[in-house]
């Protein structure tokens, strides 16, 4: 190189300078986008491949699938024909009056339904009912009553349980003395297949 000219050297460099910016430019314009696609398209394979792999394991589970299937809707159809329909009122009375036998609770008092939305879901297939009831019990009387009638009822709920002390005239006895009057509202989910 020492030998050569120096214009012909400068031209021998700037050749080589080009060449290595066209390969510079070569490799970082397509070379790298190439290497790029690749890795994007061996993780969208590796994606399609765990689709694959859920998709037969589930087609594999397909009866175990409608098994469990065909038992939801046999216990939501078990659930659904004890729940209200008809004549509300008198469902509830009798409802509460049967299950209350085992409890020393008192419930002289039901109101009339006030029907009502569930407001939780969207396009939620239930309507529900309010019913007010009164009546006195001992506070842990009460207390199994509402923790055991909400595990029974799975469609029901109860809430704004108002406590007062039972009034001193209907307590003749010492231990009616203790009783606690309430009021509270038991909110019910109704059967939409028989309206």
């Amino acid at each position: 190189m020492k030998n050569l000219p120096k214009e012909k050297r400068d031209r021998l460099i700037l050749v080589c300078l080009g060449t290595v910016a066209v390969l510079a430019g070569l490799y970082y314009g397509l070379i790298s986008f190439q290497q790029r696609s690749l890795q994007e398209m061996a993780r969208l394979q590796a994606e399609q491949e765990i689709r694959l792999s859920n998709a037969q394991r589930l087609a594999g589970n397909s009866p175990q699938i409608q098994q469990n299937l065909a038992a939801a809707v046999g216990k939501l159809k078990a659930i659904e024909a004890t729940m209200p329909a008809g004549d509300m009122y008198s469902w509830v009375i009798q409802t509460v009056n049967a299950f209350k036998e085992k409890y020393q609770v008192d419930i002289p008092s039901f109101s009339r339904e006030v029907p009502s939305e569930v407001g939780m879901f969207a396009k939620f297939p239930y309507r529900a009912a309010i019913f007010n009831l009164r009546g006195t019990a001992h506070f842990h009387e009460l207390g199994r009553f509402v923790a055991d009638f909400e595990n029974t009822f799975p469609y029901m709920r109860i809430q704004n349980v108002e406590l007062d002390p039972a009034s001193a005239s209907n307590a003749s006895v010492q231990s009616d003395q203790e009783k606690l009057a309430f009021k509270m509202e038991i909110v019910t989910l109704v059967n939409p297949t028989i309206n």
